[in-house]
């Protein structure tokens, strides 16, 4: 299962890591590449890489937004994955 791969060190991975995961899971879903996602969503395709690179992670709720308009996807059903279920506190 993918959250095995995705645990590190007994540390949950990161909300933003999750989020990037789980747009990578919707395009190979949907057999789109991260430029059309971008495409589809109004946004330069530098935002969506930026978002999917661990050292930069650049991403806001209103990218996540029009990344999901751009699927023709719910946000709730963007969150509603295994992904996001058992994330440790982000508050260290």
């Amino acid at each position: 299962m993918l959250i095995t791969y995705l645990w590190k060190g007994g540390e949950g991975i990161k909300i933003k890591d999750a989020i990037a995961e789980r747009f990578r899971q919707l395009c190979t879903e949907r057999g789109i590449s991260f430029t059309e996602l971008a495409r589809l969503a109004g946004v330069t395709p530098s935002t969506v890489y930026s978002m999917l690179q661990p050292e930069r992670r650049d991403i806001s709720a209103v990218t996540v937004k029009k990344l999901c308009d751009g699927l023709d996807l719910c946000i709730i059903d963007f969150y509603d994955c295994d992904l996001f279920r058992n994330l440790p506190p982000e508050i260290e």
